[in-house]
């Protein structure tokens, strides 16, 4: 498993809010995958510390590193840095 088709499975997730990718959107910070007890940590952060989609956006992570077939999964959000729309990867569609 490589960090490009860990990001390619994470742009499944479409944030409910903005309707982009939390890939694109610049919500993953990080991806550190140990091949060798087949574990992943990712670092990643919302769009606010009140997103009141929290819950479910980490919920979807983990689903989809489920599918990968992860044996260890951590999940950190952080909110150092701040997210802002400068870390937009796309430009949303008009």
């Amino acid at each position: 498993m490589t960090k490009t088709q860990v990001l390619k499975a994470l742009k499944n997730i479409i944030d409910p809010e903005i309707g982009i990718d939390i890939v694109n959107l610049g919500l993953i910070y990080s991806i550190d995958i140990n091949k060798k007890n087949n574990s992943i940590k990712v670092l990643m952060t919302l769009t606010s510390p009140l997103c009141p989609f929290n819950n479910y956006l980490l919920d979807q992570v983990k689903q989809e590193l489920l599918k990968l077939k992860f044996k260890k999964i951590d999940i950190e959000l952080t909110f150092n840095p701040l997210w802002t729309p400068q870390r937009l990867k796309v430009k949303k569609k008009k």
